[in-house]
This record gives C-alpha cells, structure tokens and sequence, in this order.
C-alpha cells in the first residue's frame, strides 16, 4: 500500500508550510499529493504550484466537483496538468452534495448517477480527440437552442496520454459500483477496513457489468484516512471527532447526508442520529463528544506510533491501494516508517 499526502482545500488562506511538506513527502518516497476543493480554493492551482515544485509525487484531486465545471472544461484541465507534470496527473471526481451544486454553484442536482456517467463518457471522448458530440438525458453537446451556431469541435491540444487515470468519489452503493464500472479508480471517505464487505459487494456488481473497464486486480483504492500520532490515545480521538462529528452532523441536510449513511451502514445510526441533533442544534462541543471511540478507531489511525503500526496492518490487507493523510512533518514520518517495514 502506497502512501499519499493530503492538502485538502484550504480555510481562509493557505495554509502554513505546505510547500516543505510536499518536500517531506516525495523525499520520504510518498506515491502522491491530492488536493480538494468545496466552496473556497479550487483544486487545481494549488496542486499545479505545489506540483511543479516536485518530480516524482503523482498530482490528484480527491476531488474536482463536477458541477463547478462543464466535462470538457475538466478534459481541458486535466490534458493540460498532464503535460505539464509529464504524466503524472490522477483526476479525481466527485458529484458533492445538494446543499453545495445548488447554493453555490447555482446547478441542479437530480440524478447524480446518470450525471456523472454522462461526464465521464464526455470527458473521454475529449481525451481522445475526439470530435465531441453527446446527446444524453444531463448534457447535450453542441448545445440545442441558443444561437444555433454552435459547433462540434475537438481539442486543439494534443494530450500527453489519452487514458489519464479518472476516480470517482463514491459512498453510496450504487455509486460505489458505478465507480467500479466506468472509472480506474474510487476515492471512498470514511472508509473502514474492519467493515468493508458492503463496499466489496457494490465493487463486485460494477465489475461484472458488461463493459466494465477494470476488475479488482487493477483498480486504484485512494482512501483518506485521519492519522493522529499522540501518546495520549483520547487526545489523538478528539482531533478526529470533530472532523466525524462535522462530516456527520452538519455536511449534509438532515436525511440527505451522505457521510451519516456511512456510519450507520457501520451500525452506529443511533450515535449518527444524536451527533446530527446535537450538531443542527449548535451544540458543536457536545456532538464531537457523542462521537464513540470505536467509531474514530474504524476510520481512522490514532493514538501512540506502535499502537497505529499495529492497527497498520489491517490497513494493508484491506482493498486500499494507497492512503492519503495529513499532518506534522513527524507525522509524515511516522507513517513512512510504519508503511516500509
């Protein structure tokens, strides 16, 4: 299992010491850095700057929203990070939520399925050269309507490789196997190697369509993962509570939040269901608290480093292909010394 370093999408500003971070990672022979975006900094030009900084780290986004641009804008976008990294660019997609494609991109949000395969089969096409034309149930290219005058066209750009690995962020099952049909790879959050048979049943559907790209044997798992190092186990949950509590309470209205659905699909909607009141209510403080332990230790790797290389190791027996974490530079360290043994 490779490693990976996430830069996630900044706050109100970029955050301190990213550039020597990236640094730390590629010489400590990390596979990736990934980047993010939400309703703030994009992906793409904080991954381009840090990028270019670097000669060997593989550039993905986990993830690129589709709504923020059309799929050939995003075709653009890759074939031109593909260039100028010399190969090494991962597009990383994901459909978001209804509460951020409709409040701030000002986009629909029916049928993410059927959109998200339309995008992909557009952004192929583009990847191709080819002449771009599409008439699907989400987008039509040329458009109908309008001028009248629009026109099929072909990209000017000559891409470095046609086949530039596309992953899909995926939660629900039926996107899960969506991502095992038609991507290379998929970005799951809040993924638990100790209760993943669901997932494996959702990968296992999409790989025995017809037409399937990949099977198991070939199919990237790029997971983030919240690692906390700390001698003191409860300081190290508490970290991770927060970000659970945030994901499960509040990114997401209530019964259309993705992120809940995952824990209670782990058997803890009860706690799901308390942390979501606490949390709408603006109880913030104790939502993070209702979150149990063992909810922070399926998820995620926390507490003493010999604690976390022990826990490691179900990690690498798990479908996950390369996890991607954040941290200290002793962090970094830590889990480059665990994953090498």
């Amino acid at each position: 299992m490779k490693l990976g370093l996430s830069l996630g999408y900044w706050g109100a500003r970029q955050p301190d010491g990213q550039a020597d971070l990236v640094a730390m990672a590629e010489a400590l022979g990390f596979d990736s850095i990934w980047s993010a975006e939400a309703y703030g900094s994009d992906a793409l030009t904080p991954l381009a700057w840090l990028g270019g900084q670097t000669s060997t780290l593989r550039l993905g986004t986990s993830i690129i929203q589709m709504s923020a641009r059309t799929p050939t804008a995003t075709a653009m976008a890759a074939m031109t990070m593909d260039r100028l990294s010399g190969g090494r660019f991962v597009l990383g997609l994901g459909a978001s939520g209804p509460q951020v494609v409709e409040g701030w991109y000002g986009q629909p949000y029916p049928k993410p399925l059927a959109r998200s395969r339309e995008y992909i089969e557009i952004l192929r096409r583009a990847l191709r050269r080819e002449i771009v034309t599409f008439d699907g149930s989400q987008y039509t290219i040329p458009y109908l309507g309008g001028t009248g005058l629009g026109k099929a066209l072909r990209s000017t750009l000559h891409p470095l490789r046609t086949d530039i690995p596309i992953l899909l962020a995926a939660e629900g099952p039926k996107n899960v196997a969506l991502a095992a049909e038609i991507a290379d790879g998929w970005l799951p959050l809040f993924y638990s190697p100790y209760d993943d048979g669901h997932y494996r049943a959702s990968l296992a559907k999409g790989f025995a369509r017809p037409g399937a790209r990949r099977d198991l044997k070939d199919f990237e798992v790029v997971a983030t993962v919240n690692v906390e190092v700390d001698s003191d186990l409860e300081r190290a949950a508490e970290r991770v509570r927060q970000t659970l509590a945030l994901y499960i309470g509040g990114m997401g209205a209530r019964g259309v939040n993705f992120h809940y659905e995952v824990f209670a699909r782990m058997g803890y909607e009860q706690e799901c269901e308390r942390i979501q009141d606490l949390f709408l209510s603006g109880a913030k403080g104790e939502a993070a608290a209702a979150v149990p332990l063992s909810m922070v230790e399926k998820v995620a790797l926390v507490g003493p480093p010999a604690k976390i290389a022990d826990e490691f190791a179900a990690w690498k027996e798990s479908l996950v292909t390369t996890m991607v974490i954040s941290g200290s530079p002793q962090t970094l360290k830590v889990m480059a010394d665990i994953a090498s043994r």
